[in-house]
């Protein structure tokens, strides 16, 4: 399940590309070749709407960036919930995810939080139906991997040492963001000034 996909922009001038790479730990790198710093780490769970809202509203500026090679992305999915049904959903979610090719990843990872359970707390969600029919609009066919949950021990191994408070938990260059990464606008500043700031 290793390997790497070259997206261009589509339409208008095309800046640059990034590369998605599936890291051993499950993680996706976003990156344009040659692009090893800035260095933005975003540790979500599928399940969490906050991290819905995240990728709704600064994703689109993410990607930009990581075309233009000015940030090297890295997207952690965590499953932070312990009750259910948030854990069981979050950890079918995130092993589905690892079931799909870096080439439909991103596609794959909106058509999650399009399909996020509501209300939260109490809606059980991400049914392998639902993860199948997600990879297939995604552009993969990953049937048996999913209904298998070839990843889930993977997952919840991997999962044991993170020390999260919490989801989204956003980083730039090893630094915990704020609020600042709901901000689009904020966000590409600080990633382009590269400096980083005290929250």
């Amino acid at each position: 399940m290793f390997g790497a996909i070259a997206v261009a922009g589509t339409g208008g001038t095309t800046q640059g590309s990034y590369q998605v790479t599936r890291q051993p730990d499950g993680s996706m790198m976003l990156a344009a070749p040659g692009t090893s710093a800035p260095v933005l780490q975003v540790y979500e769970d599928y399940d969490c709407p906050v991290c819905k809202r995240l990728h709704d509203t600064v994703d689109a500026t993410l990607l930009r960036l990581a075309k233009e090679g000015r940030v090297r992305v890295v997207y952690h999915p965590v499953t932070i919930f312990q009750d259910e049904p948030m854990r069981s959903n979050s950890v079918r979610a995130a092993a589905a995810a690892r079931c799909v090719p870096p080439a439909n990843w991103l596609a794959f990872r909106d058509a999650l939080y399009a399909i996020q359970p509501e209300p939260h707390g109490t809606a059980t969600g991400f049914t392998d139906a639902e993860l199948i029919a997600a990879a297939r609009k995604a552009g993969a066919s990953v049937d048996a991997c999913v209904t298998d949950q070839t990843y889930v021990k993977q997952h919840l191994a991997e999962n044991v040492g993170s020390r999260l408070q919490g989801t989204p938990t956003v980083l730039f260059n090893g630094q915990m963001l704020g609020d600042e990464v709901f901000d689009a606008e904020a966000l590409e500043k600080l990633v382009t000034g590269g400096t980083g700031i005290a929250v």
